[in-house]
């Protein structure tokens, strides 16, 4: 990144605007203006689709844990009954066309995020850069589908949702201004949007919006051509990384120094190569001749076993993501109160 970008990135987590933000403003005020007014163009064309539609996003630009948060969404309203399907932009893919998702795409075809959901729950989903045709393609393609989730379809308005689930984390809202002269995608407001649920994938609350916290912690680790055959990780794989070389850990994540941190309070020894989000990994960013390299999912998804350096071992570490039951009760309630189609008690 750029002297500049690194300074404007310091400019939006501070928890009052800089001199540089101050000077964006405006920019940022006739953007947000040209954005508001698409929107509302945007929802005043909307139309229903004939499943509940689910939106999972966020207010800042990058991550704030909006994959780890489907993933156990999905697992979670399974269990209520619910038959969910998925639906998503695919950030980083190669084209914008309609594309399912399968056992035979590639990352780079779908997208790291909508891949790992699917890996990780088997869902039917469908990646377009216009949801309604994506939702519209994957009812036609999985008429089983009775619910659909749409991952980081918070500010795409032309898809009518009937509830929105608003993720954040730690940094909470930053300065609170909108880009660039901040990291909001909308502009903040005092009260929660209507048909909106709220969650921290944090300790404590980082806005002031009443909200649920999640519950996260390391589930153990799996070596790559295990993760891609299905198997589970293993708890105790810290005492196996832990007797070795001091393993490299690279993380292409919004916040990668998370994931070191939950490392280290495994007790383990590592070195840390943090990556930009979505980062490919062709070529490999790391040298042929480390021994042990330890990958979060997202960029597992991104890492066949056959591309391997000869010797080089790579583990997958999972994530262990629990969503409050209170949360997953209030979304589920939401939709069958705004949707006539229900799945069965």
């Amino acid at each position: 990144m750029s002297r500049f970008g690194d300074a404007l990135q310091a400019q939006w987590w501070r928890p009052e605007p800089g001199v540089l933000a101050w000077l964006l403003w405006p920019l940022s005020w006739g953007l947000q203006r040209a954005a508001l007014w698409l929107r509302g163009r945007d929802r005043q064309r909307a139309r229903q689709l004939p499943v509940p539609v689910l939106v999972v996003g966020n207010l800042i630009v990058g991550g704030a844990g909006k994959t780890p948060t489907t993933i156990a969404l999905i697992q979670a309203l399974r269990e209520r009954g619910w038959r969910p399907g998925l639906i998503s932009r695919g950030h980083g893919r190669r084209d914008s066309g309609l594309r399912l998702l399968g056992p035979q795409v590639s990352a780079a075809e779908v997208g790291d995020e909508p891949l790992l959901i699917h890996r990780r729950t088997g869902v039917p989903g469908m990646v377009g850069a216009d949801r309604t045709e994506a939702a519209r393609s994957l009812l036609g393609a999985h008429p089983e589908v009775n619910l659909l989730l749409a991952d980081d379809g918070l500010q795409h308005a032309r898809l009518a949702r009937d509830w929105q689930l608003i993720v954040f984390d730690a940094r909470g809202i930053g300065n609170g201004l909108t880009l660039p002269a901040g990291p909001l995608r909308e502009p903040w407001t005092t009260r929660v949007p209507a048909h909106s649920s709220v969650l921290y994938n944090a300790e404590q609350p980082s806005t002031p919006w009443p909200g649920h916290l999640a519950q996260r912690r390391l589930a153990g680790a799996v070596p790559l051509a295990d993760w891609w055959a299905g198997q589970p990780p293993a708890a105790d794989a810290w005492q196996t990384l832990g007797s070795g070389p001091v393993p490299l850990a690279a993380a292409g994540l919004a916040e990668p120094e998370r994931f070191f941190t939950m490392l280290r309070a495994q007790g383990l020894d590592c070195r840390c190569l943090p990556l930009p989000d979505h980062a490919p990994l062709d070529p490999l960013p790391w040298p042929a001749n480390e021994p042990v390299v330890l990958l979060t999912e997202k960029d597992a998804v991104k890492l066949s076993p056959g591309r391997l350096p000869p010797g080089q071992s790579i583990w997958v570490v999972a994530l262990d993501f629990q969503l409050p039951r209170a949360l997953v009760d209030e979304i589920d309630q939401a939709l069958h109160a705004c949707h006539p189609h229900k799945p069965a008690r």
